[in-house]
């Protein structure tokens, strides 16, 4: 499985011969100024989007267009991006699981909100959340924009995930320290990734108070599409 970060929420994964967007944002993203967009979302077969707003719904319609990618995520938001004109994937809900070839999906709870502009208004985009992917053995959660919460302590027991991709960027979700305690309460990751910081100033910058509270578990700080391999 290689995890490729886009900078702030947006990863490509590729694993089981499929190439996975998750909420990925290309223009005004300031991770990916100058970069190669095409090296990002090039090849990819699904795109999965984890709530509304516009750090991860902005270039979804584009880039499915550009892609040919189908867009699966909550009910609501799928829904309203197809009538945009993305792909039409799977329009699920909490609990539910899709396949892509060999590799899995399951919509979780995350804790945060979800709205996107629609005709010049804020719109309610049915309720936020993370991912969990299964793939060649290996279970990943995703958590998406979330604080702390309860429904972690379920989602760890049932399905085990032993890689984390958490938001750990504060200000707008948790934050490097409230993200190891949520780590060391409920799960038991071998592998950490942080993600939605360092894209603005009012964000966290570094993952050192991540890895400090995370004894024994690898924390890997992503650089922007530098394939981390797990």
């Amino acid at each position: 499985m290689k995890i490729i970060w886009m900078g702030h929420g947006s990863f490509r994964i590729e694993t089981g011969g499929e190439v996975l967007l998750i909420d990925p944002w290309i223009n005004g993203n300031p991770m990916m100024e100058g970069r190669d967009a095409e090296a990002a979302i090039g090849g990819a077969t699904q795109i999965l989007i984890s709530h509304g707003h516009f750090d991860h719904t902005s270039d979804i319609v584009e880039v499915s267009q550009r892609t040919g990618a189908p867009v699966s995520g909550m009910y609501e938001l799928a829904q309203a991006l197809f009538a945009a004109g993305a792909k039409e994937g799977h329009a699920f809900n909490k609990g539910g699981t899709v396949a892509f070839g060999d590799v899995t999906v399951s919509l979780v709870p995350a804790s945060h909100s979800s709205s996107m502009t629609v005709d010049g208004k804020a719109s309610y985009m049915g309720m936020e959340t993370g991912f969990i992917l299964k793939s060649g053995g290996k279970v990943l959660y995703y958590s998406g924009d979330t604080c702390p919460m309860a429904d972690m302590g379920w989602i760890a027991e049932y399905y085990k995930p032993e890689i984390g991709i958490l938001s750990a960027g504060g200000y707008y979700t948790m934050d490097m320290e409230l993200a190891a305690f949520a780590a060391r309460k409920y799960f038991d990751f071998k592998t950490v990734i942080p993600c939605h910081y360092r894209t603005f100033p009012a964000l966290e910058q570094s993952a050192e108070k991540l890895a400090a509270g995370l004894p024994g578990v690898s924390v890997i700080e992503p650089q922007v599409l530098e394939a981390i391999e797990v």
